[in-house]
């Protein structure tokens, strides 16, 4: 499906500051189709000029659509819709005289076109589904009217507001309330939605005819300094986005100043009431900081208990015994890495390299004093969730502690020096993780699944019953050991395959 860009730049060759334009006016559009109670298809001209190709579309929510065909990327000879040519050339807003039918049902279209810098670089189609015509209500005059005005702007390049960013959150629409406003601020109309979001915040007069600043200022007074950009927000001075708190319920604003013919003509008021958002934000935001407590809290303990352990291992002259309790000082250390690392992460999500970074310095602080071999570290283990963290910070602080103390030491105790190796690979939902040393090796006999070692069966336990991996243990090429560790990783949202944040795709 080809984007907006592709279409704009290689089909009718538009400049880049264009299209950007072009973007913009598309972030805002539902408006004017809402407004307009009508289908809009965005025309540019092709290079060579002989004809026109559709660069977007859009259907509106308060209405039955004209076209429920997609058009975007179909090409129309030029000649073949008269009204496209004549509001690029005379550069107006052009309405045909009778309603076209089509697939059997009658279509009013118009044309407006699309001003940028003093230049009409494209043409928008409004269809107008007339099957459903009625007696308009106030409310679809005043809707009517506001499109009309903002169709104005959009042909004299005053929408959208030059040199504003597209809005990326979730603004108010045409049903969510709607608000117009007079040249001197007051409410000509109001919406039944819009006129609830204002008794929501605690309004009780009539809302048409009130100054809307002022009133709004009154609403959600605190006591403290006045807010500037509430007041310029509620009265439509400048485009503007704002929040009112009042009454226990929250109020998104969303102003756009009206300028008709050279003049200020008024303001639309879009409201929102956003009370439920907000307060479930809220919970989130608390729920997310208890958790980051009790997980910095768990560090705490955790390192208090390791720190007994220690204390206790000093104590004992068993070396046996006390080779036992710095190997459990190991294990709970390696868990508390995790817990404090989940303290500062949002979504119980980690980046478990700078883990893999933090275990393999703790193993290379116990290992033999005159050997001092310092694990290497290569691949990308990427983000990964806390159920699989946890265990996998431990099996890769057993792993590395077993190749220090069986597979680079002499059964004498003393050093034997040498490599150690860590390497990560994550692909197609499965972490590959090797262990390799060039040390003593594996005895003739040795067998995994009958091992006493106790950090070999932890290791099992926790790769094949708790991760649902794989777990091999095999002699290296040239001496040495190899530990190969698979274990599947779920695709969590958010990160990519690889276990890398996604990055958001721009048209």
């Amino acid at each position: 499906m080809p984007t907006l860009t592709d279409l704009a730049m290689r089909q009718a060759g538009l400049a880049e500051a264009d299209v950007d334009w072009l973007h913009m006016l598309l972030s805002d559009w539902q408006l004017l189709a809402d407004l307009s109670f009508a289908d809009l298809v965005l025309w540019a001209q092709l290079r060579d000029g002989s004809g026109w190709v559709a660069l977007a579309q859009i259907r509106p929510v308060t209405a039955p659509t004209a076209i429920p065909d997609d058009v975007v990327g179909s090409v129309r000879p030029a000649g073949a819709r008269p009204f496209l040519d004549v509001a690029m050339q005379e550069r107006r807003i052009c309405r045909e005289g009778d309603p076209e039918w089509t697939t059997g049902v009658p279509v009013r279209h118009e044309t407006i076109p699309v001003t940028a810098e003093g230049r009409v670089i494209a043409v928008i189609e409004r269809s107008t589904n007339l099957s459903a015509a009625r007696t308009p209500s106030r409310m679809d005059l005043a809707y009517l009217r506001a499109a009309d005005d903002l169709a104005q702007m959009v042909a004299a390049g005053l929408f959208p507001r030059p040199g504003e960013q597209p809005t990326l959150v979730r603004s108010p629409r045409v049903g969510d309330g709607l608000l117009r406003l007079g040249r001197s601020g007051r409410v000509t109309y109001a919406s039944p939605n819009g006129l609830s979001a204002y008794r929501r915040l605690g309004l009780t007069a009539d809302l048409v005819g009130a100054e809307l600043g002022p009133l709004t200022a009154r609403l959600c007074a605190t006591g403290g300094p006045r807010d500037e950009s509430l007041m310029l927000t509620a009265s439509g001075r400048a485009h503007m986005e704002t929040e009112v708190e009042g009454n226990g319920s929250v109020v998104q604003l969303r102003a756009i100043p009206l300028v008709v013919g050279g003049s200020r003509s008024g303001a639309l008021i879009l409201l929102r009431d956003v009370t439920e958002l907000r307060h479930r934000e809220r919970e989130l935001i608390t729920k997310d900081a208890t958790i980051r407590e009790i997980h910095h809290r768990v560090k705490n303990n955790l390192q208090t208990v390791a720190a007994l352990l220690r204390l206790q291992a000093r104590r004992l002259k068993a070396a046996e015994a006390r080779a036992a309790l710095e190997e459990a000082v190991r294990r709970v250390g390696s868990i508390a890495i995790v817990h404090e690392t989940l303290s500062h992460a949002p979504d119980e999500i980690v980046d478990f390299d700078d883990i893999a970074s933090r275990v393999a310095m703790m193993a290379a602080e116990v290992s033999a004093p005159e050997a001092r071999v310092k694990p290497g570290l290569s691949g990308r283990f990427g983000l990964l969730p806390a159920s699989v963290a946890t265990p996998l910070a431990l099996v890769l602080t057993e792993l590395l502690q077993n190749a220090l103390q069986h597979g680079l030491t002499r059964p004498t105790g003393t050093a034997m020096g040498g490599n150690l190796e860590v390497t990560a690979e994550r692909a197609g939902g499965q972490l590959t993780v090797t262990v390799a040393d060039n040390g003593a090796g594996l005895p003739e006999d040795f067998d995994l699944d009958s091992a006493a070692s106790l950090g070999l069966q932890i290791v099992r336990t926790l790769v094949v019953a708790e991760l649902g991996g794989r777990l091999e243990v095999a002699p290296q090429p040239g001496g040495g050991t190899r530990v190969l560790v698979e274990v599947p990783v779920q695709q969590q949202p958010g990160i990519a395959p690889d276990g890398q944040p996604e990055r958001q795709q721009i048209a």
